[in-house]
């Protein structure tokens, strides 16, 4: 592991099942959230850094502070949290409101470009997002349907057919969904700022009952893939997608897309952890497909 220089006051915590993560004070004082591990990818931590900060940008979002980078390390802003009731009423539409705003406060591009937040292409490589050990392109696309089939479902799809997670019918019917994304995505919309990796577990509660976004995998895209991956993993309570409305009303016909944007965080789903998210991804495709 590789902490800040100076750090000190070290502790061990719970960080997840890819990174190492403690609490420590850093040279100056201040309690810090660091994340490390041995072989993070080049400009990881970099990109995660960016994505907070261009979350952050708007304001109407509680986003931990980045205290400081390295290729080896994140330092964040500490958040105490560990209120056993998680998000109070309060907490849950602001929730819903802050991430309104934060969708309608846009993005340059479908994917991550310059001027929106866009970290630095190192070596040429394009951004990227993570999802897990997951890196996938964020080289921007012309629009949303391009976007959604070339860099998310089609490589998803690939991948695990590559790997034996997904079954060739799997796949074909992804390829179907991919096929048609013209008309099944709904109406264009305004580009949207979107967290990127919207679960649950990325949704913090401090304290005193107020919400946090950490862990993004930001980009420029639909804002329905945010709502769709919070409510397959377990919104803190359905309050927040009404006080989401009262912003920023959704699409006719959102509720019949809602699978298929869980299709993407299905398939991340099936790559790291198999099991039943196969089947569960095929399920979904074969919705949407003629």
């Amino acid at each position: 592991m590789t902490l800040p220089a100076g750090a000190s006051n070290v502790r061990r915590i719970s960080g997840g099942y890819i990174n190492e993560a403690f609490h420590v004070a850093l040279a100056y004082g201040r309690e810090a959230f660091v994340k490390t591990r041995a072989d993070p990818a080049p400009g990881e931590y970099a990109a995660e850094a960016a994505g907070l900060q261009w979350l952050a940008e708007p304001g109407p979002l509680r986003i931990p502070a980045v205290l400081d980078v390295d290729d080896r390390y994140l330092a964040l802003e500490w958040i105490e949290s560990g209120r056993s009731g998680g998000l109070d009423t309060a907490g849950v539409e602001e929730l819903g409101r802050g991430l309104a705003a934060t969708h309608v406060s846009g993005a340059p591009c479908f994917g991550w470009g310059a001027g929106g937040g866009g970290v630095a292409r190192a070596a040429g490589s394009p951004p990227s997002s993570g999802f897990g050990s997951l890196r996938l392109s964020n080289e921007p696309s012309v629009d949303w349907p391009s976007f959604y089939a070339e860099r998310r479902l089609r490589p998803l799809a690939r991948l695990a057919r590559d790997r034996g997670a997904l079954s060739a019918s799997g796949g074909d019917a992804v390829e179907r969904v991919c096929e048609r994304l013209d008309e099944l995505c709904g109406p264009a919309e305004p580009l949207s700022r979107l967290h990127g990796d919207l679960w649950s577990g990325n949704v913090m509660a401090d304290s005193d009952g107020q919400p946090w976004l950490i862990d993004p995998a930001a980009y420029g895209g639909h804002r329905e893939v945010d709502l769709a991956m919070l409510r397959l993993f377990g919104a803190p309570s359905e309050r927040v997608f009404a006080a989401y409305e009262e912003v920023a009303p959704l699409a006719v016909g959102w509720r019949d897309r809602v699978e298929l944007y869980q299709l993407l965080p299905l398939l991340v789903h099936t790559l790291l952890f198999g099991g039943s998210y196969a089947s569960a991804a095929e399920r979904a495709a074969r919705r949407y497909v003629c």
